[in-house]
């Protein structure tokens, strides 16, 4: 690293002995733009050295061998030969082994990033290449697709469905069956009581004997084959020439008794061949049947017959079952309790064939050689409800391609399946076959039946006829055609049912319409406009309606109407279009008493008509009480009712019983509440923002803009009470505020100042001995733009006189401002690349000086 220093700092002390001597010769700007030059330019090349084993800018690890330090191995120890544990440890603390984020086992080689499986979680795919990948992923893909057909094979999930595991499982906690036949390996309990006792319980010997032991002397008994009822027979033969009670005799009778059970059960080898799923050599319980070993075989595969399954013992088949009865009907037939050695064989299926569509089990199903579709149907559950079921469609093999062939309803019983055919079973339509609509006028809408409604007539009466406002001269029928496109019918009912037209005969699926008269018509109003008490003055139209009915919904007049002055505004239908003088409306004046009633005979019942408007007039003497209110030093403040029209700030203060003495006149200020326009609200917040930029933060938060906000009246009391009436004596209205302060004493400094405050009003001094008492301006101030505004809400600003500011005078309560320059500052780049480009100009004058001097 310091070499590496060294190196760079070398050419730097260099260049910084050249810009000395040109300092000396050819002035400063051009030694210190070298400076500035060989400056940069040697901060860029000095770069961090990369140490051992750190990894250099280009990405490439570095072939430096790192230095032995802490956590380095001593020299000729292999970390291959070290123990797993300690390998581990030292490829934590040294980083080594690590690659894609997975430590390396030693003597392995490492997947290349573009071949790496295992960030997809796929422990299988890690390590192949990318031949062996897409090997690996066509074989699972066609496993899949195996893995799809097999469990729309039926019966596949029978016997590989984890939840059945112990469906097939031999009961051994049953009394033992009576044509069970015994054999080497299974316990007899033989006890026998009575006038003699003795336990002689063994398990049958591999020849298939049992012993009766002791003194008895009887010897041993053949009971393989034989059941235990006929093994008890053959016992009590045997035994009864020793014990003589077991039987009646000469010598008496039976007075001991042997009962034989079966303790046990031996195990039995079955062998399981064919095309099973798991095909092999079996030891099952001495109860097992056919089907608890066809379970245990996973059943047939996939080429595997449910149909044919074979038992074969001593090499000859015993029973051929057909798993179809069990699934189907539940069914166990020639389910054989199996014995040693039997072989359970898997046929190949014959013929499979597939069943899509509207049917119960859609599944792929074995048929046997001559079954016919009908039997298939058996086999999927039949047709769902929503089946069509009088044609199905077939798909089959031929030798050379494919064949398509419609089955109808009579070919089922004798249309026989072949292997690979696919049946399809469409659903029904969805249309009815019978239905009819009738919408509008009638007073039963909705949905009939064709078989009852054959004519339109019919279906009308059955609609319960028509309502009053039914439009009969031109109803319309939309039918759809055999081709399913739509027909528009419009007919006359009028004349059908006056008889002078034949009735319509309907068909399925048509729609008849019969409009309504007032759907046709536009909807017609009557409006009622001001002084009334209701404020929805819109209302529908009725028939005999008159302008006291009309009166009567709104809810009567307002105290402020003109009951004299009522009018009626009505349109005009028959205009002349070619007039320029054409009379457009019509107006009716009607002079109305305060219980509503009109005092003309002639207009007593005058009768409105569609789309007439009422305008109640506001009576021209009737007004409001409005108020004033009056704060500050005046001897009684409050809201004060304005008298007459010409009221004025003089009789305000009057009324409040005039000033205190502490009221400040110079401060007074008349606040007036205004209702701003949209346009308004715009234009007054784009001034606020750009006194934002200029004035103080206090002045422009005071300002809060508001569609119902007040504004500051200039006034000037003092001449005011000096001459009431006058001019300057402005007029009072509704919500008018006066507000007369109390001698100010303070003057507030804001904005670009030292520090900003307020301070105490001095007589005789000027604006600049206040900004004086705040420190001063900032460099950021715009002196020229400063202005004051005083108590009473007035603003005056700076003015120039040639190169002289004249401040405004500076008065008690005044608030002085002193906006900031908005000018943006440079930045540092900006100065950097500005300074360069001047030092270039510079030197390029310098040394175009130089060559001409030397030239000449």
């Amino acid at each position: 690293m310091q070499k590496s220093v060294k190196m760079h700092v070398l050419p730097l002390f260099f260049f910084l002995r050249v810009a000395t001597r040109l300092q000396r010769k050819f002035r400063v700007t051009l030694a210190l733009l070298l400076v500035v030059i060989v400056g940069l330019t040697t901060q860029a090349q000095i770069v961090p050295s990369t140490g051992a084993g750190a990894t250099p800018a280009s990405g490439l690890p570095s072939s430096t061998p790192a230095a032995p330090g802490k956590g380095a191995l001593p020299a000729g120890v292999n970390i291959n030969n070290l123990p797993a544990g300690v390998q581990q440890q030292l490829n934590q603390r040294t980083g080594q082994g690590a690659t894609n984020g997975r430590t390396a086992t030693p003597g392995t080689t490492q997947t290349p990033t573009g071949n790496d499986f295992s960030q997809k979680g796929d422990t299988v795919l890690q390590g192949l290449t990318d031949k062996e990948v897409a090997a690996e992923n066509v074989r699972r893909a066609r496993n899949r697709e195996l893995t799809e057909r097999r469990e729309k094979l039926f019966g596949y999930a029978l016997f590989n469905d984890p939840t059945m595991a112990t469906t097939f499982q031999p009961n051994i906690n049953i009394a033992t069956p009576r044509n069970y036949n015994l054999g080497p390996g299974d316990e007899l309990n033989i006890q026998m009581y009575g006038y003699s006792v003795g336990d002689f319980s063994q398990k049958i010997s591999p020849e298939g004997y049992v012993y009766i032991s002791g003194q008895t002397g009887i010897g041993p008994i053949f009971v393989t084959g034989l059941s235990i009822d006929e093994a008890k027979k053959r016992l009590i033969s045997r035994m009864s020439a020793k014990f003589v009670g077991l039987r009646t005799s000469s010598y008496g009778a039976q007075n001991t008794f042997l009962e034989v059970s079966l303790g046990n059960i031996r195990s039995i080898r079955v062998t399981v061949t064919g095309d099973a799923v798991r095909p092999g050599t079996y030891t099952m319980s001495g109860l097992s049947t056919v089907m608890n070993a066809i379970y245990q075989a996973g059943g047939p595969n996939d080429i595997g017959s449910f149909r044919k399954v074979q038992l074969i013992r001593n090499n000859r088949v015993m029973a051929t079952l057909d798993l179809y009865d069990y699934l189907l009907n539940g069914i166990q037939r020639n389910d054989i309790r199996l014995q040693d050695n039997d072989n359970i064989r898997f046929t190949t299926y014959i013929e499979r064939v597939e069943i899509n569509g509207a049917v119960k089990r859609s599944n792929i199903f074995e048929m046997l050689q001559g079954e016919t579709l009908e039997r298939l149907l058996f086999y999927a559950g039949d047709f769902t409800s929503n089946a069509y079921k009088n044609r199905l469609q077939l798909t089959r093999l031929t030798d050379r391609e494919l064949k398509f062939m419609d089955v109808t309803v009579p070919e089922f019983k004798t249309f026989v399946m072949q292997d690979g055919d696919v049946i399809t079973v469409e659903r029904l339509l969805n249309r009815f076959e019978n239905k009819l609509t009738i919408e509008g006028a009638v007073y039963r809408p909705g949905e009939y039946s064709l078989d009852n409604n054959k004519t339109l007539k019919q279906l009308i009466a059955s609609a319960e006829g028509l309502k009053g406002d039914a439009f009969t001269g031109r109803i319309t029928i939309s039918r759809t055609r055999e081709d399913l496109a739509m027909e528009n019918l419009s007919i006359n009912l009028a004349n059908i049912m006056a008889g002078t037209e034949p009735d319509i005969p309907l068909q399925r699926e048509d729609q008849v319409i019969i409009p309504s008269r007032f759907q046709l018509a536009q909807a017609a109003t009557i409006s009622v406009t001001g002084e009334v008490n209701s404020i929805d003055t819109d209302m529908p139209y009725m028939a005999n309606m008159t302008l006291n009915d009309a009166l009567i919904r709104t809810g009567g007049l307002k105290e402020s109407a003109a009951a004299s002055l009522v009018e009626v505004i009505r349109r005009k239908k028959d205009v002349d279009p070619r007039s320029p003088s054409a009379q457009i409306a019509t107006i009716y004046r009607f002079n109305v008493n305060r219980d509503l009633s009109i005092n003309s005979d002639e207009n007593k019942n005058f009768t409105l008509e569609p789309f007439d408007q009422i305008i109640v007039r506001r009576s021209p003497n009737y007004s409001v009480q409005t108020y004033a209110t009056v704060a500050g030093e005046v001897i009684l403040p409050g809201s004060y009712a304005i008298i007459s029209k010409d009221q004025k700030i003089s009789d305000l203060v009057n009324q409040a019983g005039g000033l205190t003495p502490q009221a400040y006149v110079e401060g007074a200020t008349l606040v007036r509440p205004v209702k701003l326009s949209a346009e308004e609200l715009r234009r007054k917040q784009r001034a606020i923002e750009d006194v934002a930029d200029n004035a103080s933060k206090s002045v422009v938060e005071a300002e809060v803009i508001s569609p119902n906000s007040v504004e500051s009246i200039n006034i000037n009391l003092k001449k005011i009470l000096a001459k009431p009436g006058s001019s300057e004596d402005i007029l009072l209205q509704e919500g008018d505020t006066l507000r007369i302060p109390k001698l100010l004493e303070t003057v507030r400094i804001e904005g670009e100042v030292q520090l900003p405050k307020t301070v105490k009003y001095r007589s005789g001094q000027n604006f600049q001995d206040y900004i004086s008492e705040t420190g001063g301006f900032t460099t950021k101030s715009q002196r020229r733009r400063s202005f004051i505004v005083y108590a009473n809400g007035s603003v005056d600003r700076t003015r120039k006189f040639m190169f002289f500011n004249v401040y405004p005078r500076v008065e008690p309560g005044a608030e002085i401002i002193v906006p900031r320059r908005t000018s943006v500052p440079l930045t540092a780049q900006q100065v950097l690349t500005s300074t360069v480009g001047v030092a270039g100009s510079l030197l390029t004058l310098i040394t175009t000086i130089l060559l001409i001097t030397r030239i000449n």
